[in-house]
């Protein structure tokens, strides 16, 4: 029987709940997202059983490159300093990046400081900013709208370039500062909420009508869209586009040498 090869570039979904009824009562699991482009591994957004989530999949940390944090709030963050340790091995391996906005770092700051000597270095996201991990890009190009200093990303590997759309209300801006083949968007609400800063079924709907990737994929669920079943609404956004729209799966990996083949 012969072997399965693993992706040279895939993204693993850790966990797919988002906002704090979810995440609280871990309806869906919140690690965040794995990705692996050669030998660079990155975690991205590290919630709540991220270490949990990540020793399951036999996905080792210490040959993880760097740790990405798009926002400060507990569901993107809150096993950072976890992560980072086993990223190290508690300091008896010295090596990788952390990336965050600035007020990560200022009041009630979400690393712990005898972990920042265990690291290469610290770098701070801003709007405009362009970064680098080994042979992989990625940039920050807009500051998003939520409560606390969000960035979204797009990477650019070897290979592929994607876009990663984190929490945020919508504004058109949104369209015109991502691209690429693979559009990755948080989806927390069905409709529209004048009162918290996320995006719902018809923003992602407007957003991947402007962008036309080859795929997108929804992550990030509140609690009415897993009522509403994400699949369903995946499969109804699809149509309305003639996008492929993939509802992510808790452990879902997504290789990206599939976009070659659309």
């Amino acid at each position: 029987m012969s072997e399965v090869k693993e992706p040279e570039e895939s993204i693993t979904f850790l966990g797919t709940g988002g906002a704090r009824v979810m995440v609280a009562n871990q309806v869906l699991a919140s690690g965040g997202m794995w990705l692996k482009f050669g030998e660079t591994e990155i975690l991205l957004d590290p919630g709540p059983g991220s270490i949990v989530r990540t020793t399951e999949r036999k996905l080792r940390a210490d040959k993880l490159s760097a740790v990405i944090i798009s926002h400060r709030h507990l569901d993107h963050s809150a096993d950072v300093n976890i992560m980072l340790e086993a990223m190290t091995q508690g300091g008896f391996k010295p090596h990788g990046y952390f990336f965050a906005p600035s007020d990560a770092f200022n009041e009630e700051p979400v690393v712990y400081s005898y972990l920042k000597r265990f690291l290469s270095g610290i770098e701070i996201l801003k709007e405009g900013g362009n970064y680098s991990v080994n042979s992989v890009s990625f940039s920050t190009p807009v500051r998003h709208i939520h409560p606390v200093e969000t960035y979204g990303l797009i990477f650019k590997t070897p290979n592929h370039t994607f876009s990663y759309i984190a929490d945020s209300r919508y504004f058109d801006a949104l369209s015109h500062h991502y691209g690429g083949e693979l559009l990755i968007i948080n989806l927390v609400f069905l409709e529209p909420n004048p009162l918290i800063d996320h995006l719902s079924v018809r923003d992602a709907r407007e957003i991947i009508n402007h962008l036309k990737p080859k795929v997108a994929i929804l992550t990030h669920f509140g609690m009415h869209v897993w009522r509403a079943k994400p699949w369903e609404i995946a499969d109804s956004l699809s149509r309305e586009t003639g996008v492929n729209v993939i509802a992510a799966r808790d452990g879902m990996v997504f290789d990206l040498s599939e976009l070659d083949r659309m």
